[in-house]
């Protein structure tokens, strides 16, 4: 299971904001519904590395508003369209 620590709601996290993913400093490009299922809703927090060069250190953080500490889970982004989950220690905001 992710460790979190979190210095605000995730709800509340805009874009520009930092994340760290184990360590790695992130920055929020976006945060969305990606799916609406009624009675919860699938979000996804676009990442990117600022550092990284054109193509690569971007990544997603999905997670139901809901279940967030249960379901919060790390993705990478490998070629141009494919994201592949990372298993990850620890997620802060």
């Amino acid at each position: 299971m992710v460790k979190i620590k979190a210095s605000k709601p995730i709800a509340k996290i805009k874009k520009g904001d930092k994340i760290k993913v184990d360590g790695k400093t992130y920055e929020v490009d976006a945060h969305y519904i990606f799916q609406d299922y009624k009675t919860t809703k699938e979000m996804i927090i676009e990442l990117f590395d600022p550092k990284a060069k054109e193509g690569q250190g971007e990544g997603q953080i999905r997670y139901f508003n809901d279940q967030v500490e249960d379901t919060i889970k790390f993705f990478e982004l490998k070629n141009d369209f494919v994201y592949e989950e990372k298993e990850v220690e620890r997620i802060e905001w």
